[in-house]
């Protein structure tokens, strides 16, 4: 088992070399890839830039005939992360040490992303003191702050460099967490506040039957989380009762997940349970943010900070066609359950977002693309307990059918 440590040899051979030694020290056994381009390199690499650009397809030579840097970081972001993919498959991999400023970052958090949750992810960087969420994503990447400029080692990087290596040694020697005898299957849901109470009922149902329940705020983080722990193959079921970042993204507002919103699940045939909760509002910061085409729409002020816009008919019909396109491609057992009476707690009679209208659009668009996936519309709204259970029961019927290989 050894740790890769990534830098830009041509600006940072030095530094790298002497985190590298560091780790030697402490018994540690390191290969050092080089990600660099243009210059020379500073210090001997195991892995060298060539090596690097050729797992990403590119050979050094035509990156640099390019000269294009952001072509050339673009690519060794991606060969670095096709370096540790290999290495974490060959069972090799004891964690990833990345040093750098912004190019270094963005290819060392690149690579670190490719991997599972669990596996020792450290950036020492120059920019990890400012917002890092597109650095880290949805993986347990650990940013360390450099406090100088990452050029040349004195008293202050030398300490900074330091306590990185220490800290990937003592995670490295500590090798995986252990198991728990306690240890449930998972299974992942989505709540927003407006969804609430149904998640809390179906959690407490899902629980009582064996399963351990996480549940992530529909926020886009949220979901993009979801998304990413379908894939690595974690998860035995999905409850996704809250579909709402699939109206930020089709409408417009500040909590998409992307596009890639509600296929992870599909594609690698983990059981979902399906709904609309919170589909009837997108959402954006303060009152002032709405931008000005949506100043004369039913906007709902849930505080200073968050204002909500009820997505109207063809609105709804568009996200209902984007969820019945998605389950349709699902290459496991999938189940769509639709609340007549609403899809959240604004979208209530008598509250400011009901309308009917939009919620048939929806249904109906869902049942149109759905293909073969089953589509079922119950008289309650998303909050009642009846929906809550019956989601519930639905998703345990079909992780029992595919525990039973039925």
């Amino acid at each position: 088992m050894q740790v890769l440590l990534l830098a830009t040899l041509d600006t940072k051979g030095a530094e790298a070399a002497f985190v590298r030694d560091l780790l030697v020290g402490e018994g540690v056994a390191v290969r050092l890839v080089d990600t660099g381009c243009l210059g020379e390199p500073q210090a001997a690499a195991d892995v060298t830039r060539e090596e690097v650009f050729a797992a990403a397809g590119e050979t050094l030579d035509a990156v640099r005939a390019k000269g294009d840097r952001g072509h050339a970081v673009t690519r060794a972001a991606d060969g670095a992360a096709e370096i540790v993919r290999k290495a974490y498959a060959a069972g090799e991999l004891a964690g990833v040490l990345g040093i750098g400023g912004g190019a270094g970052t963005t290819i060392g958090t690149r690579a670190m992303r490719a991997l599972p949750i669990g596996v020792p992810k450290l950036m020492v960087s120059t920019l990890a003191s400012g917002e890092v969420s597109h650095f880290v994503g949805s993986r347990d990447v650990m940013m360390l702050n450099s406090v100088v400029d990452i050029l040349g080692l004195n008293r202050i990087s030398r300490a900074v460099l330091a306590r990185a290596a220490q800290a990937m040694a003592g995670m490295a020697r500590a090798g995986e967490p252990p198991a728990s005898d306690e240890d449930r299957p998972l299974v992942a849901a989505t709540m927003f506040g407006v969804t609430t109470p149904c998640v809390e009922r179906a959690k407490e149902v899902l629980e009582e039957a064996g399963y351990e329940v996480l549940v992530f705020h529909a926020t886009g983080s949220g979901g993009r989380t979801l998304e990413s722990l379908a894939e690595d193959g974690l998860l035995a079921g999905v409850l996704d009762v809250t579909t709402t970042e699939l109206a930020d993204e089709l409408v417009g507002g500040v909590l998409s997940a992307g596009p890639d919103r509600l296929t992870a699940a599909g594609a690698a045939g983990v059981p979902q349970l399906v709904s609309a909760g919170a589909t009837d509002m997108v959402n954006f910061h303060g009152m002032d943010t709405v931008p000005e085409r949506f100043r004369g729409r039913n906007l709902y002020r849930h505080n200073e900070n968050v204002t909500l816009m009820r997505t109207t008919p063809e609105e709804c019909a568009r996200i209902g066609a984007d969820i019945g396109a998605k389950v349709a491609r699902a290459a496991g057992p999938v189940r769509v359950l639709l609340p007549r009476r609403g899809v959240s707690a604004l979208d209530r009679e008598g509250q400011p977002f009901d309308d009917p209208a939009a919620r048939s659009a929806l249904a109906d668009a869902v049942r149109e693309n759905a293909g073969a996936a089953a589509v079922e519309e119950l008289d309650r709204h998303v909050n009642d307990p009846e929906f809550a259970r019956a989601a519930a029961e639905a998703l345990l019927a079909m992780m029992s059918a595919q525990e039973d290989g039925e």
